[in-house]
């Protein structure tokens, strides 16, 4: 028997998803909650988080408060996953949000170890908005133990377009 066989044995199927508020974050989800309802099984929404530069660059913590950070994150990956359920077609499947310290390639790339499915969007809030796919997305296509879908949203497209009719700065130019 196959390892992802024996896990829907063991009733362990889910579908992972890294939300981080993006438009590409909201496709993903969507997508998501209609391929878990369809296959009836659960959603894990994650949201991945990091402290300040200043504390990993000098091992001090500061005023840097971990828990509060993490309430945080997951509050607003919550919120965020509440409108997005508000959106698609009811009964939704189960959908646990949680806030994991670190990367996000790195945590979604993690969590892929025993996930049916890893789905992310296209883009997220990295810098580079000309780009078709982004830096964590394609880390996890190329890096996660399970498959991938990578899910392109119409709404990261027009903001991308309209990004670049408001005169953004050329983000393909090289820094340093």
């Amino acid at each position: 028997m196959t390892e992802q066989a024996e896990r829907v044995d063991e009733g362990a199927s889910r579908v992972v998803v890294g939300v981080d508020g993006s438009t590409g974050a909201r496709a993903a989800l969507r997508f998501a909650l209609e391929d878990a309802a369809r296959r009836g099984v659960d959603v894990d929404a994650v949201a991945a988080y990091r402290p300040p530069e200043t504390w990993m660059d000098f091992y001090v913590a500061g005023d840097y408060q971990h828990d509060r950070a993490e309430r945080a994150a997951a509050e607003q990956a919550e919120a965020f996953v509440a409108e997005v359920l508000r959106e698609v077609p009811q009964p939704a499947p189960q959908v646990r949000v949680r806030a994991v310290l670190g990367a996000a390639a790195d945590v979604l790339i993690r969590e892929s170890a025993d996930a049916d499915l890893l789905v992310v969007g296209s883009r997220g809030h990295g810098g580079f908005s000309s780009m078709l796919l982004g830096s964590v997305s394609m880390q996890c296509a190329l890096h996660a133990t399970c498959p991938v879908t990578v899910v392109h949203s119409s709404e990261a497209h027009r903001a991308r377009l309209r990004q670049r009719e408001e005169g953004a700065p050329d983000d393909r130019t090289a820094v340093g």
